[in-house]
């Protein structure tokens, strides 16, 4: 496990699969319904970073019949509670699978967020402390960049 993985001594499993958030759910007394595990399913079996109103679309082209509100409601729910990543953007949240500390690489020209499990050296982690006196526990880069030709 790399130290922006490592989670925090407070901090609980990493979820890592879409059973762990079945799990996370039920441990937190999270009613795990129709809806909840439509949207669940979905961001784990895509692993993209997907708006409300992608995940509402995606779902109801699968023939699972979800209302705009539904949606909305359930990923708050999730997100608040850790079970699913929240991305705030200058044009909307974006919703992904992956909760715990990890990176993200985002592709200019195509809008992607992709996901990066990364070690920063301790060099790095150690410069950083020093000019902030703050000791580091976990973190989170994200780098922008275009897809190489």
């Amino acid at each position: 496990m790399t130290k922006a993985q490592t989670p925090t001594p407070t901090s609980e499993t990493p979820i890592r699969s879409l059973e762990d958030a079945y799990e996370r759910c039920q441990t937190l007394g999270m009613r795990l319904s129709r809806q909840r595990k439509y949207i669940l399913e979905l961001l784990w079996e895509v692993k993209e970073h997907l708006s409300a109103r992608e995940i509402y679309d995606r779902l109801n082209q699968q023939g699972k019949e979800i209302g705009h509100t539904s949606v909305y409601q359930n990923l708050e729910a999730l997100s608040s509670q850790g079970i699913i990543e929240c991305v705030e953007r200058c044009d909307g949240r974006l919703y992904g699978h992956s909760s715990d500390a990890h990176s993200h690489v985002n592709c200019l020209d195509t809008d992607q967020i992709i996901d990066v499990h990364i070690e920063l050296p301790s060099e790095i982690l150690a410069q950083v402390e020093a000019e902030t006196g703050v000791k580091i526990s976990e973190y989170r880069v994200n780098f922008f960049g275009y897809r190489k030709e």
